[in-house]
């Protein structure tokens, strides 16, 4: 479980990020030393690099370093948490191919395959969908959907309310200027008045076929 206090919240828009607490499992991890706190939170940040010509399965590989150290070298169980991360991701035949000569969703995949492998129950992820064709928008979210499925806690920033949270998220966290102005599920949460106050922006919310979820429908702003 993540526990994060609103004094850090409000922090990563404020004077600085170390402000408040960050508890993982119950351990601050203001508190804890760099590979004790990746054994616990993994990050994607939303423009990761890469080092240059490196490959898919070189990638992955680097999700375990948090769990090498002088006493604790390359492993069967490291070998193995590489080879169900690119299968999790549907990259395993891609493990042989250098990362900048993929597509921007394969990449992805490949990114979240690295924090996959690092084995965390805590995963951040920024943006995980920026820049993407609506295709690979749905492929990424339907993955994270299946590591939240496996009991891990997904933290997901995401401007796209209408195409991502609302739809994939189980529970949504409005904020506007650093402050939280909503929170519960979407099916509770994502209103017009909420669009309007993120947005200033009028729309309709409409209710998915199958599963409920609420759908967002912007209003034509018509002009003369």
């Amino acid at each position: 479980m993540l526990v994060v206090d609103g004094d850090a919240v409000n922090g990563l828009y404020g004077a600085g990020f170390r402000i408040g607490t960050v508890h993982a499992d119950g351990a601050d991890i203001w508190r804890l030393g760099r590979r004790e706190a990746a054994r616990r939170i993994a990050l994607l940040p939303q423009s990761p690099r890469a080092p240059e010509a490196v490959t898919v399965a070189g990638l992955v590989r680097y999700g375990r370093h948090p769990h090498q150290g002088l006493l604790r070298q390359w492993s069967r169980e490291d070998e193995q948490a590489v080879r169900q991360a690119l299968a999790d991701t549907g990259a395993t035949q891609l493990a042989d191919e250098r990362l900048d000569r993929l597509s921007g969703g394969q990449r992805q995949r490949c990114w979240l395959a690295m924090v996959l492998g690092q084995h965390t129950p805590v995963v951040l992820l920024d943006e995980p969908t920026s820049a993407l064709d609506l295709g690979h928008v749905v492929d990424v979210l339907e993955l994270v959907r299946k590591v939240a499925a496996t009991g891990r806690t997904v933290v997901m920033v995401q401007h796209d309310l209408a195409a991502a949270a609302a739809r994939y998220a189980d529970t949504v966290i409005a904020m506007k200027a650093g402050r939280i102005i909503a929170q519960g599920s979407p099916h509770d949460t994502v209103d017009e008045a909420l669009v309007k106050e993120l947005y200033a922006l009028e729309a309709d919310i409409l209710r998915a076929p199958g599963d409920d979820s609420p759908v967002v429908v912007p209003r034509t702003r018509h002009t003369n």
